[in-house]
């Protein structure tokens, strides 16, 4: 029950911080998630999560690296294979001996292998942070690329070495022939495990279709149990890198989903949408964890006497610096050597070698793997200056997180973007609307649906002549003031119809209801809509119980009552003077479509499914940027800004009808 609990709370503790994330977008949502965990971790003293690596890297750091691989673009993983290899490994191994020595120099009382196994473990970036500051701030693709790529492969490298550096304090042993030995063999046979197993796995799943199972929900299931799968085979089965055979597993997977598109389509589309909630709560969980963790992993240091907390600070702040320090020489250093010895003609300045310094943040794999430290050596002593390593890799992590949180922004180039018209994103948008139209589109809402997507096509064509959001807010105001008009018309036409005939009180119920509903379409506020929704639904309830003639009538009335509505208020705006032209246009256009649409069909169901369809197309815009968000193309402001031009076509589309 308690392991239920613990996991509903961390639930609500996501929700949460996805809507603080909301308005404080300037604070990376990977810090507001450390922030609340910690809070909760001070405020609930007797909360506590304990945390194994083994099942935190089975759990969370599997399933996030196999999607990661299987998303990362393989051109470039190919075309920056020699960085990546260098970042990953060379890097890890240079930051590892080099702070190392700092490290001991600096604290006598950490023994030399301590001092590498705190820097090895400091050594890996961490994905999820990589991509939670990519969403933030515009970074250079090929930076991105390169960072993203490490990530894949720095874990295996720095918990190897990590692994060994402890094995070391605790045995009082170590080789590095047997070392070399066992990296080579871990990393060899886990991209090799991952790679048979993800064709074995997709083998299986072509054999079941063949034998007659298509059930979709038994195949996405599968496919996201494959990393789980791999890497519980690599690790406890033949001893290599999980890590790195999740990783190889989900390139793989990238390259048969391409292959294999056309005939599992359907179940491609469901578990992309799994893995979009999957990654998700994976990601905002880790952040949450990691704060969760902090106060019990330094609170035993903070509360000591042995070392004044100013100088605990000062320790972190030295150690930070020396692994930002190791990763731009080494970057400067590569860049040169790509340049003299592989005829890479990428210019790359000193900004662009301090962002992918800055960007190389550490994280949970951090964190989980220091708290992973035994407490006793083999002869029965503590583990040496245990607290303080804690101390040290949680202070560091905060340290890079908090450099690139300042930095980054004022070295990206998001200035030039967020000044950009954003074209190109808007044209992709209206296209995805059309498409999403397209795919809604029967025989009995075509003629709407072609409507709706005739008016986004015109949209189009207004984007692609760069017409610019002041002259879409002034077209979008120019449709209201005709609309308000035409609501004010139809209304005192609609009253002296009433009071000419006189009708029963289910009829003028009726009538009553559409007056509120058109009147209602000039608001799309949420509460609005809500309402709509509401009263449709007790409307619908309350026809449903009328006899067949009944219903007969009222829409007989409605379709007398819509054309003479129509006819009067064309006359109307026809023959008064005061209204500026090209108001009393739209106001004529929109009624004689009105009343040619009274003769194909119920007006009232007209307009539900030109909005059912509009806001699929609306939904379908938002889910876009919301894409485009989570992989880091765009950053929060453009994020905010095609939400607000989203918001503008929305009211637009909504209230105009097609001229």
């Amino acid at each position: 029950m308690e392991i239920l609990i613990s996991i509903l709370f961390l639930l609500v503790l996501l929700l949460v911080t996805n809507v603080l994330a909301h308005y404080i977008p300037f604070i990376p949502i990977a810090l507001i998630q450390i922030a609340v965990g910690i809070i909760v971790a001070l405020v609930a003293q007797n909360f506590t999560i304990e945390i194994e690596s083994e099942w935190f890297l089975l759990l969370f750091i599997a399933p996030l690296l196999y999607y990661d691989g299987a998303h990362f673009p393989r051109e470039q993983l190919w075309k920056m294979r020699l960085p990546i290899l260098g970042n990953a490994i060379v890097l890890v191994l240079l930051t590892t001996i080099i702070g190392g020595f700092f490290v001991h120099w600096m604290i006598p009382s950490i023994p030399l292998a301590a001092a590498f196994a705190l820097m090895a473990i400091l050594s890996p970036t961490d994905p999820v942070a990589v991509n939670g500051i990519a969403k933030r701030v515009h970074i250079p693709e090929r930076i991105m690329n390169l960072v993203r790529g490490e990530s894949l492969i720095n874990d295996a490298s720095g918990l190897i070495a990590f692994k060994y550096a402890v094995a070391a304090i605790v045995t009082g042993y170590f080789s590095i022939q047997s070392a070399t030995t066992d990296f080579l063999y871990m990393f060899f046979i886990g991209a090799l495990i991952g790679v048979i197993g993800a064709l074995a796995l997709f083998w299986i799943r072509l054999h079941l279709r063949r034998i007659g199972i298509v059930d979709v929900t038994f195949f996405v299931l599968l496919q996201v149990l494959t990393p789980f799968i791999l890497f519980f085979l690599s690790e406890e089965v033949f001893h290599a890198s999980g890590v790195i055979s999740v990783v190889a597993g989900g390139i793989i997977a990238s390259i048969i989903k391409e292959k294999a598109e056309s005939i599992i389509a359907q179940e491609q589309v469901v578990t992309q949408h799994v893995w979009s909630i999957l990654t998700f709560t994976l990601n905002g969980i880790i952040f949450i964890l990691l704060g969760l963790m902090l106060p019990t992993a330094t609170n035993s240091v903070l509360v000591s006497e042995e070392i004044r907390n100013s100088v605990l600070i000062l320790y972190v702040l030295a150690i930070g610096l020396i692994i930002l320090f190791i990763r731009f020489l080494w970057t400067m250093l590569f860049n040169l050597l790509e340049k003299q010895r592989f005829k890479n003609n990428d210019i790359s300045t000193i900004k662009d070698h301090i962002i992918t310094t800055l960007v190389g943040v550490r994280g949970t794999i951090t964190m989980v793997g220091i708290l992973s430290l035994p407490l006793i050596i083999n002869g029965g002593g503590l583990f040496p200056e245990r607290q303080l390593l804690l101390f040290l890799a949680a202070g560091v992590i905060l340290f890079t997180l908090i450099m690139a949180t300042i930095f980054l922004p004022l070295l990206s180039t998001q200035e030039a973007l967020q000044q950009s018209n954003l074209m190109h994103e808007k044209r992709k948008m209206i296209e995805h609307a059309i498409h999403s139209i397209q795919l809604e589109t029967v025989e009995e809402n075509a003629p709407i649906a072609l409507s709706l997507t005739n008016q986004y096509k015109a949209m189009l064509l207004n984007i692609e002549r760069e017409q610019s959001e002041g002259a879409l807010q002034t077209y979008k105001q120019k449709i209201l003031e005709a609309r308000k008009l035409g609501m004010e018309l139809e209304i005192y036409y609609t009253n002296q119809y009433m009071a000419e005939h006189g009708f029963n009180q289910l009829t003028q119920s009726e009538i009553n209801y559409i007056l509120k509903e058109r009147k209602d379409t000039l608001n799309n506020r949420s509460f609005t809509l809500l309402k709509r929704r509401l009263r449709y639904f007790l409307r619908e309830r309350k026809l449903s119980k009328l006899p067949a003639n009944a219903i007969e009538q009222i829409n007989h009335t409605k379709k007398e009552l819509i054309d003479y509505v129509s006819s009067s208020i064309i006359r109307h705006v026809r023959e008064t003077k005061d209204y500026p032209s090209d108001i009393a246009q739209r106001v004529e256009m929109h009624y004689r479509h009105l009343q040619y649409a009274s003769n194909k069909m119920v007006p009232s169901n007209q307009e539900e499914i030109k909005e059912h369809l509009a806001l699929i197309a609306i939904e379908a815009q938002r889910s876009l940027i919301n894409e485009w968000y989570q992989a880091g193309n765009i950053n929060g402001e453009v994020a905010k800004e095609l939400r607000r031009f989203v918001n503008n076509l929305e009211s637009v589309i909504l209230l105009e009808e097609e001229e």
